[in-house]
């Protein structure tokens, strides 16, 4: 008799997500049991790899699949003959091929289930082919006078077996509309505050240009800018503000980070960007100028790029830029940016040459003969 199935039931959780198609796949297994108890076991002295072999045995739902069980009282082998081994076996089948996962169990003397072993997954069976376990149990164990597993002399197996018997899936469309949310747009909407000047309500003089901002937003990306706006300054003076040591085109940069916290153009102005950020604490377009600058470090600008980093807390950069002149000391020796940083910042110096000293011994001149040693 054919089955139509219904489609699966909808998810419960709300936030599960939703699909415009679906499909189900039942994969339908019959399960089937056997007992098969053996008398007078103690008397069974067949020799090692010797079997007794059950009474056949199939399920309501396919009899025409037929199995019985193996047990080697001696076990299968010279390695297995202080074990009782037990095998599933497929006497017929209708198909070639059928996947079955088992369950062995002994019964005690209360007849409650005991000793129980199952396979890992399905096995692939086909006519004449077994499975089992070749040290099920030791023979020592239910051999015993007082083991409660050979009741009156009795052995009594329980199979249990659960067979793949058909599959089949079904598909369909969802009818009912998936309601789309848009994308966050606002880092956009944002960003159209900014370059539109809608409902400015301060205004920055950089170098003879004029921007207008939001006092709020600046205040909640910057610190510094936080601390500007709530210090009381003169009324006349509140909403505008001057900045003399910025170019007007790394500050608008710096405002489009700001506003919608896309990486800027680092390509050319990196190293201003990097003195902005530190200005108005803004770490994270910080640490993106001196990643920008570290792949950008050269034997040409190492020195300036070390000075450049001293000069801002730049740490990451900084760690960057000692590593690359112990690795390239002769040739950054010879630069310019070498010789003022020599004559301008010789704590720096100091700061290549122990770090180089840590790597290949104990400083043993001074810090520019140490480094042409390198």
């Amino acid at each position: 008799m054919s089955r139509v199935p219904s489609p699966p039931p909808p998810a419960k959780m709300s936030s599960s997500p939703a699909a415009e198609s679906w499909c189900y796949t039942e994969i339908k297994v019959v399960k089937s049991s056997h007992m098969w108890t053996i008398s007078n076991f103690s008397f069974c002295r067949q020799e090692v790899g010797e079997v007794i072999q059950s009474s056949t045995f199939s399920s309501e739902a396919n009899d025409q699949l037929k199995w019985c069980l193996r047990v080697y009282p001696k076990g299968v082998g010279e390695e297995t003959k202080d074990y009782l081994s037990l095998y599933l076996f497929l006497v017929s089948s209708p198909k070639h091929t059928f996947w079955a996962k088992f369950k062995f169990s002994i019964l005690n003397d209360k007849g409650e289930v005991t000793k129980a072993v199952k396979s890992k997954g399905a096995y692939r069976f086909v006519q004449g082919k077994d499975w089992g376990f070749k040290k099920f149990i030791r023979r020592d164990v239910f051999l015993d006078e007082d083991s409660s597993l050979l009741p009156d002399d009795k052995l009594t197996l329980l199979c249990e077996v659960s067979v793949v018997q058909d599959s089949f899936t079904i598909s369909g469309q969802n009818t009912k509309k998936m309601v789309k949310v848009p994308e966050c747009q606002l880092t956009d909407e944002l960003g159209g505050l900014w370059e539109n000047s809608w409902f400015t309500d301060c205004c920055f003089c950089v170098a003879g240009q004029e921007f207008q901002a939001h006092k709020a937003i600046l205040a909640a990306r910057s610190p510094v800018f936080r601390a500007m706006f709530a210090h009381a300054m003169d009324k006349s003076k509140k909403n505008r503000v001057e900045i003399i040591d910025m170019e007007p085109g790394v500050f608008k940069e710096m405002m489009c980070f700001i506003y919608t916290g896309k990486a800027p153009n680092l390509d050319k102005m990196a190293d201003g960007l990097l003195a902005a950020a530190d200005k108005y604490a803004l770490e994270r377009l910080k640490v993106l100028c001196e990643e920008a600058l570290s792949r950008q470090l050269s034997e040409e600008n190492a020195a300036e790029m070390l000075t450049l980093a001293d000069l801002h807390s730049a740490d990451q950069l900084k760690t960057q830029a000692v590593d690359f002149i112990n690795s390239h000391a002769e040739d950054v020796l010879e630069t310019q940016g070498w010789q003022t940083m020599v004559t301008s910042y010789p704590h720096l110096v100091a700061e290549v040459n122990c770090s180089l000293a840590s790597v290949q011994g104990p400083c043993l001149g001074p810090p520019h003969k140490r480094l042409k040693q390198s």
